[in-house]
């Protein structure tokens, strides 16, 4: 099943996920996600920002990352062709920084002075704190 298939549209306007109830935060963070949501709903459907971020996707990451056949693993299991995508080519080493870009000049774009990043592993605040010194945030 896709997305477009379901019987309703993801979140709805309340927030709500379907049958699955709605978006709990703490009520000191309703206001900055509402600003998070609008700025978000403005900058995907500009051109300039989509542009700004494919180019930094292409140039600065090293997108799109490449298809690598593995021609010796793909005889061992007997026939079977196997494609690896190279997401650990990208700068910072992992697919984080795909999503990073985009919050960072959505920030940017919302005049916000910094980013403010959870991770567990690290790869996340890798790319988080390679991102925001690109944009000198």
């Amino acid at each position: 099943m896709q997305i477009n298939d379901l019987p309703y549209n993801l979140p709805d306007a309340r927030g709500h996920f379907g049958p699955y109830g709605g978006v709990f935060v703490s009520e000191t963070l309703v206001h900055a996600l509402g600003e998070l949501r609008l700025a978000y709903e403005a900058c995907r459907a500009d051109p300039a920002f989509i542009a700004e971020f494919d180019y930094d996707l292409k140039h600065y990451v090293g997108r799109p990352s490449p298809i690598y056949h593995a021609k010796r693993w793909s005889g061992l299991l007997g026939g079977a062709q196997i494609y690896l995508k190279r997401e650990d080519l990208n700068h910072t080493g992992a697919h984080k920084i795909n999503n990073t870009i985009g919050q960072a000049l959505l920030a940017r774009r919302m005049g916000k002075p910094r980013v403010i990043a959870e991770t567990g592993a690290g790869q996340h605040g890798v790319a988080s704190a390679t991102v925001t010194a690109r944009y000198g945030m």
